[in-house]
């Protein structure tokens, strides 16, 4: 086994057994494929037989199994080996494995080694480590973290109020400002002044910054519902142009039992087209929460017939409201409008999906045969696609008792999807021919870095 190699087949799933797959051959039965996989290089497999020995006491093999992968000296079975000692009460040899990587200056093994270190007392050490890497997003956000464990909550703030005033002073040359380094130094230092109770000044900081959103999630609007300022949350997503803080609010209405409330927060004209759409599609969600699912295409057809080609994502949720409601024939006829207005044929997949909810599975396996490039090769990679829609597509064969139909249609192109193609050889109990396929040399790394 090699490190670099681990690590390209554990990101892209290339040449191995992927997580899903692996839970698939445990889940009918084939925990002896999974182990021997364990013992070739597989360390999806390697990694699921320890969680299985684990939890039938037997650490020591558990620890066994992974020993090889720790030996190569890749980031992540290391870290999986170190989680995995500190919730056995093993803190000490969970330091001591890790250290070694953080002098090695791996990326990563530090953020998680002064975490390591602060949950089991030495939040002194572990800030000292990370103080010089300030300007690191990643490492600034771990630097705050064990700040309050180690009690060093104003050293830390010092720190990044430094960096804050660097990126706000000119160069010198130009009047422009410096970008301020890490980027979330503001939102860092808010959460220090939050946690000491500082919050006017934590909302004042947050209320200068330009990167409030992150991950989905306003921090000034999540700031200000913890701390029930409601009015001024209210006052926020008025003006909030992209929705987040519109949905924060929605949210705690909702919390606390006011569904109408939230509801007409989502019903409030937008001020732009996103903060709109973006709010109609949460306003079906949250319709479907609490029963009210028969409203949720009503409320979602406008924006889907509006946006038409556009927004094909938007028309894939309107038709999975209309079966989810009993309503397929609705979304079916939907479709047809979109198809004869616009003279679309992009909702193929969506079309058999509905097919199948009005359990007219016949014709939904006639549609896909009678594909203009029938059982060849844009059927094949049609069935070889790995997302909820396609693998609904994929199931089409096997739901009426045509598995091996199926299969047969994915071998014939040697490039379509092997994990899809391997799912159905799972099924079929050729468990060896599956594991063949997904092992099918594919890009090594370094052919991978230079495409």
């Amino acid at each position: 086994m090699d490190a670099a190699d681990l690590d390209y087949r554990s990101r892209t799933f290339a040449g191995c057994i992927p997580p899903h797959l692996v839970s698939r051959l445990i889940e009918l039965g084939h925990t002896d494929e999974v182990e021997f996989q364990a013992g070739r290089g597989e360390w999806f497999c390697a990694r699921e037989q320890a969680r299985l020995l684990t939890e039938q006491d037997r650490r020591a093999e558990a620890l066994e199994v992974l020993a090889p992968y720790v030996a190569t000296g890749w980031w992540e079975a290391v870290e999986t080996v170190a989680t995995m000692l500190e919730e056995w009460g093993r803190s000490e040899e969970a330091i001591v494995l890790v250290r070694p990587h953080v002098e090695a200056g791996g990326y990563g093994s530090l953020e998680f080694f002064a975490r390591l270190l602060a949950r089991h007392g030495r939040g002194d050490e572990a800030f000292a480590l990370l103080r010089p890497h300030v300007g690191d997003p990643w490492r600034a956000t771990a630097l705050v973290d064990v700040a309050e464990a180690a009690g060093l909550d104003e050293e830390a703030a010092a720190l990044l109020v430094a960096r804050i005033a660097a990126g706000g002073d000119c160069d010198g040359t130009s009047s422009r400002r410096r970008e301020i380094e890490p980027w979330n130094a503001v939102g860092l230092l808010a959460m220090i002044r939050e946690r000491q109770g500082r919050i006017d000044e934590a909302i004042a900081l947050l209320r200068t910054g330009n990167r409030n959103v992150v991950n989905g999630r306003n921090h000034l609007a999540d700031l200000l519902a913890r701390h029930d300022r409601i009015d001024e949350l209210r006052r926020y997503a008025e003006a909030d142009i992209e929705g987040e803080a519109a949905q924060c609010l929605a949210e705690v209405l909702e919390k606390r039992g006011d569904v109408e409330g939230a509801i007409a927060v989502y019903r409030q004209p937008g001020v732009s087209p996103r903060r709109e759409s973006y709010g109609t599609v949460l306003l079906a969600e949250l319709l479907v929460r609490h029963g009210r699912g028969e409203e949720a295409p009503d409320v979602l057809r406008p924006l889907a017939n509006a946006s038409g080609v556009d927004a094909d994502w938007i028309t894939d949720r309107l038709c999975t409201y209309y079966a989810d409601q009993g309503r397929p024939e609705e979304g079916l006829t939907f479709l047809d409008s979109l198809e004869k207005r616009d003279g679309i044929e992009w909702f193929y997949r969506t079309r058999l999906s509905l097919l199948v909810a009005c359990g007219r599975r016949k014709e939904a396996t006639d549609l896909l045969m009678a594909h203009p490039e029938g059982a060849t090769r844009a059927v094949a990679e049609l069935l070889a696609d790995c997302g909820p829609t396609e693998e609904t597509i994929a199931g089409l064969l096997a739901d009426v008792g045509r598995t091996e139909e199926a299969v047969a249609l994915l071998e014939q192109d040697e490039n379509c999807g092997s994990g899809t193609l391997a799912w159905h050889l799972i099924d079929l109990g050729r468990v060896k021919d599956a594991v063949a396929v997904l092992q099918r040399p594919g890009l090594v790394p370094g052919q991978a870095a230079a495409g």
